[in-house]
Order: C-alpha cells, then structure tokens, then sequence
C-alpha cells in the first residue's frame, strides 16, 4: 500500500472539472469512465471531514476555446460546482501555480500536500504536480480519478488516452509526486 500523507495538513486541488471537456466534436476521445464517479465520491467525502479544498478552473484566453470564461465549457462539471465559501483558483495556462496566488493560498491554510485529481492527466494535472514539486510541495495525485484524451502523434498516429495517462502517471510517480488511488484516499478519510 500506498504511503499516504498527513491529511491533516493535506489540500484538495480538483483542476478542470470543467463542462467543456464534454462537448462534442471539440476534444478527442477519453478513456476513464469512472473519473467523475470517483472525484464525486472524494470531493464528498473530503467535505464530510471538513477538510480544505481549492478547485482550479481553466480560464481559457484562447478564441474559440471550450474553456473561455462566458461559454457553457468554461462551467464546472454537474457535481463539481464549489459550494458558498470554497475557493476557485482561476488559471491561463496549465499550471495552476504560475500566474495566480495558489502557493500563497496554500501557505495561508498551512498546507503540508496537496493532493489532486482531474482533467487531463497528462497537461493541466501534470504540469501542476511538476510546478508544485519543484516550488517544494508534497504532491498527491489520486491517479484513477484523472482523466485525458487520445492524442496524435508526430506521423498521424493515435496513442489511446490510456497509454497516455499510464506512461504520465508513471513519470509523476517516479519524479514528483506520490500516487494514490480513490479507494486509500477514501479509506484514509474515513478513519479521520
């Protein structure tokens, strides 16, 4: 099993539970089914032991984006809306940390980790997770609750979201951060 970290002093990150990931025609296929299932159940239970989060929005300033503020995309998913009093960190880029006040916010609530999950595992989530480790964080990724899209390679080829989030998970875990899964996390949660 998993080493998991001190939860009390650990931050929910959720990045990009976003509705415009879901629009048809606009983003390649995914593969996890199960990843909203499963950030449901730790955003419900993280709530229920009163622990804090931070969910991250991707503030697309891109035309045309699925993800810019005032399009539908730009909302979060059914389920992932934060409640009156949790915090949105609004991003323009991929990590959450540069260009906005999340290392500040986190020093504030005197976060030890941060442990996240969402959308897409190999862009938004990683470079978060690396961006975080390298500012010196202890970072959490609950890898089973991410999800990312297959992604053409330089000769046309597809390389299935799978493989993707597999080999991505796999580089985080060996360099930058501690992989857990919805059940430990869950589980570790229950016992506070």
């Amino acid at each position: 099993m998993t080493e998991l970290p001190d939860l009390a002093g650990a931050v929910l990150l959720p990045i990009d539970m976003q509705r415009g990931f879901d629009l048809p025609g606009r983003w390649p296929g995914r593969w996890n089914h199960q990843s909203d299932e499963r950030g449901s159940a730790i955003l419900a239970a993280w709530r229920t032991a009163n622990r804090p989060l931070l969910h991250v929005r991707h503030d697309s300033v891109e035309p045309g984006s699925t993800l810019r503020p005032g399009q539908e995309g730009n909302q979060f998913r059914p389920g992932f809306e934060p409640l009156a009093g949790e915090p949105v960190v609004s991003k323009s880029v991929n990590s959450a940390f540069i260009g906005t006040d999340l290392d500040l916010r986190l020093r504030r609530l005197g976060a030890q980790s941060v442990i996240t999950f969402g959308i897409s595992t190999d862009m938004c989530v990683s470079t978060t997770i690396r961006t975080g480790a390298n500012m010196g964080w202890r970072m959490v990724l609950v890898a089973d609750a991410c999800d990312c899209f297959d992604l053409p390679d330089e000769r046309g080829d597809i390389i299935p979201a799978a493989a993707v989030h597999a080999a991505h998970v796999a580089t985080l875990g060996f360099e930058f951060c501690t992989v857990i899964t919805t059940g430990e996390l869950l589980g570790a949660l229950a016992t506070i």
